[in-house]
């Protein structure tokens, strides 16, 4: 445990007190206060190994005396709290020098052991002179739950670097807007930031489309064209839905990433590239690898930082939020103006939302035409839910066989190869693709019960076990099955 001198500053002195008491436990001795002066007192002189500081108290706001503190005391690590769990509170923190940002209410065991690794380690934020501006109106991401502020802290770290990012969630979780806050709020914000959707792009034009083409080079061809690569120069490429990039397009991407230059397609001079690639997926791309669809030393270079997004119903409580602002923002296009109750957003938190964020968007914005009231009510959304179609399962034909099903997945497999065919291993990929989902649904048939799996799949119990140990399969037994 490494004890040392906390300087404590939150303008609430019931967290003070419960704070300093957590802290005193922990073999720390803790100076509080509720003014940020006097705090800056305390630092001028000299006292303190580590700060602990709200962001808002009545005589200041910590994150803007970062700054002073970095050119007054570089070594000593600050650690900003707030209430205010936004995305650019996060950004803040990390670009003025903050050490770590930590959202209320937070767990008393992470503020230790935060407060105990910066003790350990020293400052480790690098500050920044540009601080972003306006706040309240260029907050990218909204959402204030525990789920999203593990995204805000990943894109503060992010924002002073130019890693590349995979960026992963379901259809409309806001894979797009994440990478555009990590290219407004980071070193390449003067550049242009371009984005690409590979589900979008006819395969046959995708290396057209990225590297660009030379007049001639193919029919239709009759001037040259500039590709993404070369568009994104000095700034940000995003690569939205990575996974249904074919596999040629894949080498070609794999060996810009390697060389740091890419040749238009005709074209024979080589052209240096100076971006930053953020690639995003709704796929599991370690499940197209196996299956040969997806190269494995692509996805490393790709997922160098991996963000993962919540899907809306892990995070209920921003739904409030989120409604709110896609009415104001409805408002300012032109759309009726129009509040809604506390009932009404109970009704959008009963709700699934398949669709994510993205069918909350939508959902409130034909809320805000269609509903005759200028307060949505809770039996206009209850009527609203009644009459939209129900998103689900794709219904599958019962007239088809297994075999036929297996027989479709497989022609569709060879279509993204050609005019190729796939890497060798094929006949095991296959199999293994079958065999993960047969004894996975057939282990929570059977309630994890190994004896009567092995019995129903008609294989022994120590073959089971070697195959559940070769698919990586979980299993629990009783009612709490995991798959």
């Amino acid at each position: 445990m490494n004890s040392g001198i906390v300087l404590l500053a939150d303008d609430d002195k019931a967290i003070r007190t419960v704070l300093s008491q957590a802290l005193t436990r922990a073999g720390h001795r803790v100076r509080s206060t509720g003014s940020a002066s006097i705090l800056w007192q305390w630092i001028e002189a000299g006292e303190g190994d580590i700060v602990l500081s709200d962001v808002m108290m009545p005589d200041g706001d910590g994150i803007e005396l970062l700054p002073n503190i970095k050119r007054k005391r570089p070594d000593l690590p600050v650690i900003v709290m707030s209430a205010q769990n936004t995305v650019m509170t996060a950004i803040r923190a990390a670009q003025a020098g903050a050490y770590e940002y930590l959202p209320k209410p937070f767990d008393l065991r992470e503020v230790i052991s935060t407060v105990e690794r910066a003790l350990a380690t020293g400052q480790s934020g690098t500050a920044s002179a540009e601080q972003p501006d306006g706040e309240a109106e260029a907050l990218p991401l909204i959402g204030r739950s525990a789920a999203m502020q593990d995204v805000y802290r990943v894109i503060a770290r992010l924002t002073p670097t130019d890693l590349t990012v995979m960026v992963s969630g379901e259809s409309g979780t806001g894979k797009e807007l994440v990478a555009r806050a990590l290219h407004d709020f980071g070193r390449r914000k003067q550049g242009p930031f371009v984005a690409v959707n590979m589900a979008a792009i006819p395969k046959e034009l995708i290396e057209s489309e990225l590297f660009g083409h030379e007049k001639g080079a193919f029919t239709g061809a009759t001037q040259r064209g500039q590709g993404k690569f070369e568009l994104a120069q000095g700034g940000t490429l995003f690569l939205d839905e990575i996974g249904d990039m074919p596999l040629e397009a894949q080498t070609r991407l794999l060996r810009v990433l390697q060389e740091g230059e890419f040749v238009t397609v005709g074209g024979r001079e080589p052209i240096k590239t100076n971006v930053r690639i953020i690639a995003a997926t709704h796929q599991d791309l370690r499940r197209l690898i196996k299956a040969g669809l997806f190269r494995e030393d692509l996805f490393y270079r790709l997922n160098v930082v991996p963000l993962t997004l919540p899907p809306l119903r892990e995070r209920y409580d921003d739904i409030p939020d989120l409604a709110r602002y896609f009415l104001r923002r409805a408002a300012d296009e032109g759309l009726p103006q129009k509040g809604i109750s506390r009932d009404a957003l109970e009704a959008l938190k009963a709700h699934n939302w398949p669709g994510n964020v993205r069918e909350l968007e939508n959902l409130i914005r034909r809320l805000a035409v269609l509903s005759p009231e200028d307060t949505i009510d809770a039996d206009t959304v209850e009527a609203e839910f009644a009459q939209s179609p129900v998103m689900a399962m794709p219904v599958v034909d019962e007239q088809e066989s297994m075999t036929q099903a297996i027989e479709r997945h497989l022609k569709k497999m060879f279509a993204n190869y050609e005019p190729g065919t796939p890497t060798p291993g094929l006949y095991d990929r296959v199999l293994r693709e079958l065999e993960h989902p047969l004894i996975t649904l057939t282990l929570h048939a059977c309630r994890g019960n190994q004896v009567k799996a092995a019995e129903v799949l008609g294989i022994n119990r120590n073959t089971l076990r070697k195959k559940i140990r070769e698919l990586d399969i979980p299993v629990t037994r009783g009612k709490n099955v995991v798959y």
